[in-house]
């Protein structure tokens, strides 16, 4: 059987086809809280195809089927005639998906396993918390600017803590302010356990250890950017490492007209992001990196200068992981 599930968070619509089309059945299928329901459904169905759009909820479905069934995580954005279809409704997509399934037709998203998720969960959620920080820090900046007062130091180190302290504030605008200090001493808190987590791991990762011979490249780094790459060996050339990035250029081209543009964006956002604020670093530490840079800011702008070299990192991070060398780059 060829089956098309659509996903939601508590249920999934579901289209059961043969070989030749022909539709076997079509049922809303509930989640449900221990997920019975799903496990039941993927016993009965054990060794079909099954295909699951790649949404923000999909993991627990994905491997619960997992367990049984021969899943297929369809990325929708380029599974053109799901994304672009006139009339979309639960059964039309499952339908499309068990079509578009059994045609072999579907755009595939990468699954890594087990413990490369758990790897991204980490470095993630330690990226959401330094995230949510920086928004609490710039309330804080904003409660100084509504109240008249500035301050040109660091605001959140000892000295910026004691001037907080020591402002004269109304009742109103004090309790906003500590309300928004006390959360970045938690955040502070449980971004030192995730930090200390994260460095024990990529300590233990040979291909993390790799990647930290390149100066500006962190435990944190280092271990986010295996981790979103997963298996290096699925990449047959530097060109698909680039283009999973989203590093590569977007082009558009009619007739015999071609127009290359900014990079795509269309990889993975976190992997793009850690590979310029490496290449940030590198540029003030290592002399090959530093003097690529160099060049073309004499032609362009900085943030075109710094995605470039963030390509070029990328380039170098994909042949030591393949090869397993240590970052040797030529004499500068």
């Amino acid at each position: 059987m060829y089956i098309g599930m659509d996903t939601h968070d508590r249920y999934s619509q579901v289209a059961v086809m043969r070989q030749d089309g022909s539709l076997v059945d079509e049922f809303r299928l509930s989640h449900g809280t221990e997920r019975a329901e799903l496990e039941e459904f993927a016993r009965e169905y054990a060794g079909s195809a099954v295909a699951i759009e790649a949404t923000g909820h999909y993991r627990p479905i994905y491997e619960t089927l997992d367990e049984h069934m021969d899943v297929t995580l369809v990325n929708p954005s380029k599974t053109r005639v799901i994304a672009d279809a006139k009339v979309k409704t639960d059964r039309v997509d499952a339908k499309m998906l068990a079509h578009l399934l059994r045609a072999n037709l579907v755009a595939k998203s990468y699954v890594p396993p087990k413990d490369v998720r758990e790897r991204r969960d980490l470095v993630r959620a330690r990226k959401a918390l330094v995230e949510d920080r920086t928004r609490e820090k710039n309330r804080v900046q904003a409660v100084l600017k509504r109240t008249g007062n500035q301050y040109s130091r660091e605001l959140f180190g000892p000295t910026g803590r004691e001037f907080l302290a020591e402002l004269t504030l109304s009742e109103v605008d004090r309790a906003v302010l500590e309300a928004h200090l006390a959360v970045i001493d938690t955040l502070n808190e449980q971004i030192k356990k995730l930090d200390k987590r994260i460095e024990d791991t990529a300590a233990a990762r040979h291909d993390a250890q790799l990647l930290m011979t390149i100066p500006g490249v962190s435990y944190f780094t280092s271990l986010l950017i295996t981790s979103e790459l997963g298996e290096i060996d699925r990449f047959s050339s530097a060109k698909k490492v680039i283009s999973y990035a989203g590093l590569d250029p977007s082009i558009r081209q009619s007739g015999d007209k071609e127009v290359r543009g900014g990079i795509s964006k269309e990889g993975s956002a976190p992997l793009r992001w850690a590979l310029v604020q490496c290449a940030n670093v590198a540029v003030r530490f290592d002399d090959y990196l530093g003097q690529f840079y160099n060049r073309l800011k004499q032609r362009k702008n900085h943030n075109i200068a710094i995605v470039a070299t963030a390509r070029k990192m990328l380039v170098a991070m994909f042949h030591m992981l393949s090869r397993e060398e240590v970052y040797d780059p030529p004499t500068a």
